[in-house]
């Protein structure tokens, strides 16, 4: 629980396959940001469903 919400667990499992550069990357820039690839994943996308308005009030819970 935050700030007295519940946090929604994380059960929904989605897989992509990327060029191993991108891969690289997102390696580098998850640990540079002390965060799992898949954290920093999960950022990424709620970020940009919110700005296309498709997302709304979610807790991201890390």
């Amino acid at each position: 629980m935050v700030d007295g919400k519940r946090i929604e667990a994380r059960t929904a499992a989605i897989s992509v396959r990327v060029r191993p550069a991108v891969k690289s990357a997102l390696e580098q820039v998850a640990k540079a940001d002390d965060r799992t690839m898949a954290q920093y994943v999960e950022r990424l996308i709620i970020g940009h469903l919110r700005e296309r308005g498709v997302l709304g009030d979610v807790e991201e819970g890390d």
